[in-house]
């Protein structure tokens, strides 16, 4: 992300000073401050504001979100809340005209989102939600990938996230918003759908609790089927210690398989020989012959890389809320996206035994 701009930066508040915005938020800020100026800050604990006036001194702090929002000197609300409270505290900041940030989960259940999606609309969709998964530098060029036609058609892709946290937080305990559908299954489910050549029409989901300390769920898995005969595996495990890791995306084709690791913006392909046609045969009722009907196959081991200039990570991300509130260009995420991705981890919560 460039380090200057003609145009002025974003003056953001802040709502929130917990470990998202402390570890993935405020990093941005402090890198690029000729696109965002922190101009204000609220959080109950006095520590926490303390804390952040030690970087922004000229930051101005609150203890009551409403009084915040009173400020006029504002472009941005980063609200980086409780989830169980990300829709009253966007809807507030919506209903005073600010264009709003809101961490994922953007809602806990689908009702709710559509609430949100109203005020959103009422303030003419000023509304973006947090999202890393769609410009992770793996995942675009898994997208980049599902064309190439070195694959074949493609019937299969498979997404994998694996960490390994003993959650003591709130993000671990069920009734307030925990458990990985919602912290980590929603930039998963988000590149999923992307990926996938036509809407899924059937869910299969199992959560399990397996590191965690608290009651809510720290690994989901969930399968997706669509009418055109392809699947997607997706799983994010919060119990994987750091000694075998998989890749975090597999793209299978009838001619081979794309594979990139987490993070990376260079993958491989194994593929048959792109020349390579295997002969005509015809199956047969007759008894079959003895032996072995399988084919020697030439394979071919080829390196991919992210198209060169793509930018990715987290300043794809910020770069894009920065156009949209500066110029009204449209946010590369729609709300409907991110309506449909509430909507499949309210049913992996509700319909799983563990999730309720």
């Amino acid at each position: 992300m460039s380090g200057s701009c003609q145009r002025p930066p974003l003056r953001v508040a802040l709502m929130g000073l917990g470990r998202a915005m402390t570890d993935e938020h405020l990093p941005v800020f402090t890198a690029h401050p000729s696109l965002f100026k922190v101009v204000c800050a609220c959080d109950l604990a006095k520590d926490r504001r303390d804390r952040l006036a030690k970087t922004f001194p000229d930051c101005r702090m609150f203890r009551q979100f409403a009084s915040m929002l009173d400020e006029s000197d504002v472009d941005l609300v980063d609200i980086a809340t409780c989830s169980t409270d990300h829709v009253k505290h966007a809807i507030k900041s919506l209903k005073k005209g600010f264009w709003t940030l809101v961490e994922t989960p953007l809602a806990l259940t689908r009702d709710d989102a559509m609430v949100l999606k109203g005020a959103a609309v009422k303030a003419k969709n000023r509304l973006i939600v947090m999202n890393r998964g769609i410009f992770a530098p793996d995942f675009m060029l898994a997208s980049q990938m599902m064309s190439d036609e070195r694959l074949g058609h493609v019937h299969r892709i498979k997404i994998r996230a694996e960490d390994f946290v003993r959650r003591d937080d709130w993000q671990c305990i069920k009734r307030l918003g925990g458990g990985a559908t919602y912290y980590a299954m929603p930039d998963i489910l988000l590149q999923a759908l992307r990926l996938l050549p036509s809407p899924p029409v059937q869910l299969w989901s199992e959560l399990k609790r397996l590191a965690s300390l608290g009651d809510a769920e720290d690994f989901a898995h969930v399968n997706f089927k669509c009418r055109d005969l392809v699947t997607a595996d997706l799983e994010f495990n919060g119990g994987v210690l750091p000694i075998n890791r998989t890749n975090s995306f597999e793209i299978h084709g009838e001619r081979g398989v794309f594979t990139v690791a987490p993070g990376m913006s260079s993958g491989e392909l194994r593929v048959v020989a792109p020349g390579f046609k295997f002969p005509r045969r015809r199956s047969s009722v007759r008894t079959p012959e003895l032996g072995d009907l399988h084919e020697e196959v030439p394979v071919e081991t080829i390196p991919v890389s992210l198209a060169r200039g793509t930018e990715s990570g987290p300043a794809a991300f910020w770069r894009k809320v920065y156009e949209t509130v500066r110029t009204a260009a449209p946010f590369p995420i729609s709300l409907d996206e991110q309506l449909e991705v509430v909507k499949l981890t309210h049913l992996m919560k509700t319909t799983s035994p563990f999730g309720k």
